[in-house]
């Protein structure tokens, strides 16, 4: 006899996976429940990167954290929520909390994807959930196009610019992030 589990939300379908598949990142982004698998070296090795260079930069000393897989609360559904792949965030995010580990997204000043197998989500869906959320820079390194894309003034339902950064260039952050290093593009797309 086959026995059936229904879970009593969304929010609950999500906490059993994250439970059930270690090392996966589970999200629920427009009432749909997102699972990407562990992330490969060359990601890490960006993340990693990046921590190094906001430190560098004294992103600490400007009042900022810069963090690896901290939830956002998104404004697109009663159970939505993302965990960007690197943040930066107000010193005081931690007085923002909102559930389930994630945090009101007035706190964010940057998110950043580095795209992998599920790469049309960082590109499309996220897009939308973090405009809808007014985070004000959201940057993609997108390395299924060989590219880097920061979006920037978000509306709240898209953002108004989108400039593109390709590979020998340097990517400068906008003066609402709170610190601007400038990141090099083939680092980002590449690993350290």
């Amino acid at each position: 006899m086959a026995v059936i589990l229904h879970e009593t939300s969304l929010a609950d379908a999500a906490d059993r996976l994250w439970d059930e598949l270690p090392g996966h990142r589970v999200e629920i982004l427009n009432g749909s429940i997102v699972v990407t698998p562990p992330p490969d070296g060359p990601h890490q090795e960006t993340l990693s990167w990046l921590t190094v260079e906001f430190h560098d930069a004294g992103a600490k000393e400007a009042g900022l954290r810069y963090l690896q897989g901290i939830g956002i609360w998104l404004l697109t559904g009663p159970d939505d929520y993302a965990v960007p792949d690197f943040s930066v965030v107000d010193a005081d995010y931690k007085d923002h909390l909102v559930e389930r580990n994630c945090y009101d997204p007035h706190v964010f000043r940057l998110v950043m994807e580095v795209t992998s197998s599920n790469w049309a989500n960082d590109l499309v869906t996220k897009v939308e959930t973090y405009a809808g959320a007014r985070v004000p820079v959201y940057v993609v390194v997108d390395r299924k196009h060989d590219e880097v894309l920061v979006y920037t003034r978000p509306d709240g339902e898209g953002y108004g610019t989108c400039s593109r950064y390709k590979r020998g260039t340097r990517l400068p952050l906008p003066d609402e992030v709170g610190v601007t290093p400038e990141l090099s593009v083939d680092t980002l797309l590449d690993g350290d």
